[in-house]
């Protein structure tokens, strides 16, 4: 009996590892930034508005949880989440949160609750209209991040890009945007730009991962 409570207590120290590492919001952040695409430390600093030291003890943290892994490219140490397992792990977080706690509920709602009046699309309904011709799919995010994973058939013009850019997108279709998912602002700035320019523009909440979701379920 004693051993197989030894193996018990030894099992969920173990389990608490992650438990205590996953504990820091800035953490979370950081590993939904890397599930995106691979990331310096100096990007991850500009991004989560840390400075490079505290973004560094984080990293450490998550490296010794074994959630992170990195490597050199040239003067740069490049990090990456360290299987697609921790990923979806952070998926079904954000899932859990907002189904059990009725207060991430409202901070979303609250936040986005000045852009309520964009209109929105279903994975279904872009698949058929992308399949019809009927959309442009733009994908605002970072370059590298466009160039890690999209979704097929969408185009790269990151947000801070896009005014300049709006010559170039054709006027004969809608164009839908999307970005890292529900919590991210971008396609919302960018749904608001194309709008105001006259341009019929509509906003995807998912996210690349949900998009791949969606297509292996159908």
């Amino acid at each position: 009996m004693s051993e197989e409570r030894d193996l018990k207590d030894m099992l969920y120290q173990e389990f608490a590892r992650i438990g205590k590492c996953l504990s820091s919001p800035k953490r979370l952040e950081i590993l939904d930034l890397l599930s995106q695409s691979p990331k310096s430390v100096e990007s991850l600093s500009k991004s989560t508005t840390m400075s490079v030291a505290n973004v560094s003890q984080h990293l450490q943290t998550l490296y010794n949880a074994q959630l992170v892994k990195y490597k050199k490219k040239g003067n740069f140490v490049i990090y990456e989440l360290a299987d697609d397992a921790v990923s979806s792990f952070i998926t079904s977080l954000h899932g859990l949160a907002e189904k059990q706690l009725p207060q991430v509920q409202q901070i979303k709602k609250e936040f986005l609750n000045n852009h309520f009046h964009l209109n929105g699309v279903s994975l279904m309904e872009l698949k058929a209209r992308m399949e019809n011709g009927e959309v442009l799919l733009l994908d605002v995010r970072p370059k590298e991040e466009y160039e890690e994973a999209h979704i097929p058939g969408a185009i790269s013009i990151p947000i801070e890009e896009l005014e300049a850019k709006l010559a170039s997108l054709p006027t004969n279709c809608d164009v839908v945007a999307y970005c890292r998912g529900p919590y991210c602002l971008m396609s919302v700035e960018a749904v608001e730009l194309l709008k105001n320019k006259g341009i019929n523009a509509f906003r995807l909440e998912k996210s690349v991962q949900d998009w791949n979701e969606f297509v292996s379920q159908n």
